[in-house]
């Protein structure tokens, strides 16, 4: 497990590392394309090898568990649903964002555009924007209530 964490550091570094020498010196097209391409088809074989790693650790916990007591087994199953309670609160908040993101980057240029014709559409545009934003409250209020009742 350490040795993907630390991969996946060596991967994170090198990413940041390769944009801020694109910033500084910059980069040609072709080499833009084939650094994300080497960048991508790393992170699927450091994905893959995390896969097949927590694969085979779930089977030795299994074989484990089948051993112990019945006490055991519905302890690992509470923290099961405990993991499975934080990946639901990450994926509605994540997902909720998501959706605010997309919904303000069309509301607020069409609100911009509406208000450099006419001045007095600022109060409607303003809403339609903070509606598109209320979608990531609601994602939020979502995963509070997913981890707390």
């Amino acid at each position: 497990m350490y040795f993907i964490l630390a991969l996946v550091l060596v991967l994170v570094a090198a990413t940041v590392g390769t944009g801020v020498y694109a910033i500084r010196h910059g980069i040609r097209h072709g080499r833009v394309k084939r650094i994300m391409g080497m960048n991508l088809a790393s992170f699927f074989v450091v994905m893959i090898g995390a896969v097949i790693f927590f694969i085979g650790s779930a089977d030795a916990r299994a074989e484990s568990a089948a051993d112990s007591t019945g006490t055991q087994v519905e302890a690992e199953a509470s923290d099961m649903s405990q993991g499975m309670r934080y990946l639901a609160a990450a994926l509605s908040t994540g997902l909720a964002t998501i959706g605010c993101g997309i919904a303000v980057a069309s509301a607020a240029s069409a609100a911009t555009g509406a208000i450099s014709e006419n001045d007095k559409l600022l109060g409607k545009t303003l809403i339609y924007v903070g509606l598109s934003e209320g979608i990531a409250i609601y994602g939020l209020v979502i995963s509070i209530l997913i981890l707390f009742v």
